[in-house]
């Protein structure tokens, strides 16, 4: 039976929480019992906050509440500075449409074409929360997670999705508070679609909201089996 349920129809975020969590709680299989909300049947919840984690909560009270299991959700997006963090919690249907990533990606080069390259800042921002279902007690988590970078005025790279193709992380490029770049420069000034995607992975914004969480999703497996 799962114990664990993403509340999310994306099987690349399911395959990246099962590596995160693979070996992390004994006893737990996260090839059978860390699950799509597609494999149970959740509910497709309106993302109606007005913040990254206010929506990722409510995905997940709503899916542990339907479901009797442990929800973890996330929400995400891209933010520039010189926009004042928007697309934020629109990055998805920027161009009016949810999921068109290449009109959201084209809307966006528009408007930042006449914008200077020292003013073109922006970050991926990630908030991930997990909730047990009120059967089991009120227990709930949020955590954040950030990608620092820059846009590109021209998409590069075949691989990510969404703003990927336009995205460079600064940390790859710059390194992190004077430190040498990460992967030895490497992968410096090339966007989220040109590196490996387990690099991209390894300092996501995503991929730091998880970790910063696991201690909790932890926990509530624990809370779960009653231990």
């Amino acid at each position: 039976m799962p114990t664990i349920v993403i509340a999310t129809g994306n099987q690349g975020k399911l395959r990246e929480l099962r590596e995160l969590l693979r070996g992390a709680i004994p006893g737990l299989d996260v090839d059978t019992e860390v699950v799509s909300a597609a494999e149970v049947n959740a509910p497709d919840v309106p993302e109606t906050g007005v913040s990254f984690a206010e929506n990722s909560l409510l995905k997940a009270r709503a899916v542990a509440d339907a479901t009797g299991l442990i929800a973890i959700a996330d929400d995400s997006g891209l933010q520039v500075d010189v926009l004042g963090g928007a697309p934020g919690i629109f990055s998805a249907r920027w161009a009016g449409r949810h999921g068109d990533d290449s009109a959201n990606l084209n809307l966006l080069l528009a408007q930042l074409s006449d914008i200077a390259p020292e003013h073109r800042t922006a970050h991926f921002s990630c908030a991930a929360s997990l909730a047990l279902p009120a059967s089991r007690g009120d227990f709930i988590a949020v955590e954040h997670g950030y990608m620092p970078g820059v846009l590109r005025y021209e998409s590069a790279g075949e691989g990510g999705f969404g703003y990927d193709p336009i995205f460079e992380s600064t940390e790859l490029t710059e390194g992190i508070d004077g430190h040498d770049p990460a992967y030895n420069g490497e992968y410096a000034h090339l966007t989220n679609a040109e590196i490996p995607a387990e690099i991209k992975n390894a300092i996501s914004h995503r991929a730091r909201a998880f970790n910063a969480l696991l201690p909790q999703i932890i926990r509530a497996v624990e809370l779960y089996h009653g231990e």
